[in-house]
């Protein structure tokens, strides 16, 4: 469909997303695991709600406005996706391309047809919903004008600080920037034993620690990267490399300590294992004096069994590589 789509800009961008971004839904699938026997259910659902994520990411990133009106307007999409029997809307209204042949609304259809029929939807639903809006309100923010999206970043902490741990107002929005909560909540919503008490303590789980330990990571091995392209790095705001590292370390340990207390907890230690490795295995890392520092620190966090994964995948970044 992506190949499809009658606008050249909007087909760009659907196709980059897919063609660079494709290890965000390899990566977001594995949470499809904790479905059970409905596992390809929910990777459905989380390969169609990420595909959306990563679409509208490039076209906010790259994008010929910028208007916060019309990046809240296309990232409706993502609200809707997560409400079965919401009538739907045009995404594009505010947006200089506007003919996507039907792309994202597909999308979107694909997440409400998989939620409509999911045993634990009424359960989970004011929580993906509550996730989803903090991502939109993160996306806005951080990619309007380049002179307003610290203030605007700054004063949305400040108004949302009320109840959250300690931390900087980088590392709140990097906490808002995952989608992992959701898809955690989405699988574990299609076994019959889900209860209001486990939804929370999964949650509380996976946002804040989870979360922003994920997407602190992702900035980690983009600073390089970002510093080039003038963009936005939440991980540049520490005062220095220590800083960051002890940061990076305090959001793993208490990922780990906030997971450890749920059922199929070892799966979950599993996902945070994988974040670090699987970060820390990019080809961008190993090109950065101070990720490569602070690697070692890091991978010993999850002992043998994470330094295990990092080398396979290490190896398997490295055999694509070479397979392509």
């Amino acid at each position: 469909m992506a190949s499809d789509i009658p606008d050249p800009e909007l087909r760009r961008q659907a196709l980059l997303s897919i063609d660079t971004k494709a290890f965000h839904c390899q990566g977001g699938a594995i949470l499809g695991l904790l479905a059970g026997t409905d596992y390809r259910e929910a990777i459905r659902f989380i390969v169609a709600y990420q595909t959306i994520s990563d679409y509208l990411d490039n076209l906010c990133d790259r994008s010929t406005s910028l208007d916060p009106a019309d990046f809240s307007a296309l990232h409706e999409s993502m609200r809707d996706a997560l409400c079965p029997g919401s009538a739907p809307v045009d995404y594009y209204r505010l947006h200089p391309e506007r003919e996507d042949g039907g792309y994202l609304a597909k999308l979107v259809h694909t997440c409400r047809d998989i939620l409509a029929g999911l045993p634990g939807y009424a359960l989970i639903a004011p929580s993906i919903q509550g996730l989803s809006s903090l991502y939109r309100d993160l996306q806005i923010h951080k990619h309007v004008a380049p002179e307003e999206r610290i203030p605007r970043l700054t004063g949305w902490f400040e108004r949302s600080r009320d109840g959250l741990p300690a931390m900087q107002w980088f590392e709140f929005a990097a906490c808002t920037g995952s989608t992992l909560g959701i898809f955690a909540l989405v699988a574990r919503a299609f076994r019959p034993d889900l209860t209001t008490d486990l939804v929370e303590r999964l949650r509380n789980a996976y946002y804040p620690w989870v979360q922003g330990l994920h997407i602190l990571l992702d900035y980690l091995i983009d600073q390089e990267e970002d510093r080039q392209g003038g963009d936005l790095n939440f991980c540049s705001f520490y005062k220095n490399p220590e800083e960051m590292a002890d940061r990076l370390v305090y959001f793993y340990t208490r990922a780990s300590e906030a997971v450890s207390s749920l059922p199929d907890a070892g799966f979950h230690l599993y996902v945070n294992r994988g974040l670090i490795s699987t970060y820390l295995a990019d080809r961008k890392a190993s090109r950065q004096d101070d990720v490569r520092r602070l690697a070692g620190r890091l991978l010993l966090l999850g002992g043998w069994r994470g330094i295990i994964l990092f080398l396979l995948c290490y190896a398997y970044r490295r055999m694509k590589v070479g397979l392509a």
